[in-house]
């Protein structure tokens, strides 16, 4: 508890300092660069106008960095807690230098904001450095059991980096053991993992756990996924959880899809240019269809003709349809450039605005692969409940090689805990993964990446990334 305790102290002070740093530098180049600007065009502000301006710069700084987690010193390893903060300077400092113009109601020179964002990110790398030593050097390990039912977890355990420097597995062992084992067990340790254990199982040590405030940690099932978007009732003296059915609410609905027609309007005024190129560079390469369509499912299991460009060669196909591996050959290089930064996907602003797809949603999958994956996995189906979309849960908290379980639950969280705030957070969120490779690098050669075979009965089920396109 001691431990926990100077843990928390450390991520609240290197978080404050940080950002006292970032406004007070701000502050700096307000006072002595845009003020006297200001002032030559009679834009005067006095003294608690000129902290308002400052005190608006400190919320979009919260703001962005708390959409992008750079607060999560104690989670994010150096390299992807730098990212997050230079991120979320980036954007406050494009947000900061638009409220400029607004008050000075003509354009200044960005020489100023740019210097101060390098400043900012020159502090940002050396700060991450420093926290995140610090925080390895006085935090230990949290001694953790595993509770598991069918099969030991030992993939889950050693996916993330993270993980295992934050948690020191002391012990698994199968909730099926006698009752006073497990209590006991329970009691040796810090915190428990409960893995893919049903509710009915695992109640009364969770149970225990809470009485003996043992830290509790939850892979969850599909129910408990659905008892989370829950509405709290108090209608009696008894307390109520309501679960309304699936579907968007009517304003919802229409604040999404104004949402996503004003933004893929614009994304595609803005991203013409680029489009553009590459498509020459595609038509260039190999003489090939610069773009493929395939068809895919969205809401209520409608069809529709997704669009990307293409990225692989044109016969990347003529020995049957395969999952792309970790450099894979049949990629073309501007194919390889397009998946590491998923811009192959831009064309599909098309079909946003076409109203087939949405910003944010799950990915839409093709109908032989839905009717596959509902034969062992009934609950995947619950995906088609919401429009499909361009970035999502899954593609932001997964990875490429992600199972179809483990993004359903992922997908479900979306579901069940919509707001339009967690849209705006994912869009923001799909800037950081684009420069990520685990989430859009292809699988080693005997990684399997469809439905592991413990959730197959055994039976692993190979399907193509792309699929069999109808190109054009």
């Amino acid at each position: 508890m001691k431990h926990e305790h100077n843990s928390y102290i450390l991520r609240l002070a290197g978080n404050l300092i940080l950002l006292v740093f970032l406004v007070a530098k701000f502050a700096v180049v307000w006072f002595y660069y845009y003020v006297p600007i200001l002032e030559e065009r009679n834009r005067n502000f006095y003294f608690w106008g000129n902290w308002a301006v400052i005190g608006v710069y400190l919320l979009f700084l919260i703001f962005f960095t708390k959409n992008f987690d750079g607060y999560k010193v104690d989670v994010l390893r150096v390299r992807n807690l730098c990212f997050s903060n230079i991120l979320s300077v980036f954007g406050t400092n494009v947000a900061g230098n638009m409220l400029v113009w607004l008050l000075a109601r003509q354009y200044t020179s960005i020489s100023p904001m740019v210097v101060l964002t390098l400043v900012q990110w020159t502090f940002i790398v050396i700060w991450s450095i420093i926290l995140r030593c610090i925080y390895i050097r006085i935090r230990q390990p949290i001694r953790t059991l595993v509770l598991y039912e069918r099969y030991l977890p030992y993939t889950f355990l050693q996916k993330e980096g993270t993980m295992k420097e934050k948690y020191e597995i002391c012990n698994y062992i199968n909730i099926n053991k006698e009752e006073n084992e497990l209590f006991k067990a329970i009691l040796c340790c810090d915190t428990v993992l409960f893995y893919d254990i049903p509710a009915q199982t695992r109640n009364a040590y969770l149970k225990y756990c809470y009485e003996h405030r043992k830290g509790i940690i939850i892979t969850p099932k599909i129910s408990d996924i659905i008892i989370s978007g829950a509405e709290t009732l108090h209608i009696t003296d008894k307390p109520l959880l309501m679960i309304e059915s699936r579907s968007l609410k009517v304003d919802q609905l229409i604040m999404k899809r104004t949402f996503d027609i004003i933004l893929s309007t614009v994304a595609i005024v803005i991203s013409f240019p680029f489009m553009l190129l590459f498509a020459i560079i595609i038509k260039c390469y190999d003489g090939g269809k610069v773009f493929y369509v395939q068809e895919r499912l969205t809401k209520d299991e409608k069809k529709f003709n997704i669009i990307k460009f293409r990225t692989m060669s044109e016969d990347s196909e003529k020995n049957g349809a395969r999952l792309a591996k970790k450099d894979d050959d049949r990629i073309t290089p501007i194919g390889r450039f397009l998946r590491s930064t998923h811009l192959d996907e831009l064309p599909q602003m098309i079909n946003i605005l076409k109203g087939e797809m949405s910003l944010v949603g799950p990915r839409p999958e093709r109908q032989e692969i839905v009717e596959k994956y509902v034969e062992h996995i009934p609950e995947f189906k619950y995906r088609l409940e919401v429009k499909a979309g361009l970035t999502g849960y899954a593609q932001i908290y997964g990875k490429y090689n992600t199972t179809p379980y483990d993004k359903l639950r992922l997908d479900l969280m979306y579901i069940e805990n919509y707001s339009l705030a967690l849209d705006f957070k994912l869009m923001l969120l799909t800037f950081k993964i684009m420069f990520q490779k685990g989430n859009t690098e292809g699988v080693q050669e005997n990684q399997q990446t469809a439905i592991e075979e413990i959730e197959f009965n055994n039976t692993a089920i190979e399907y193509e990334s792309e699929g069999r396109e109808r190109e054009v």
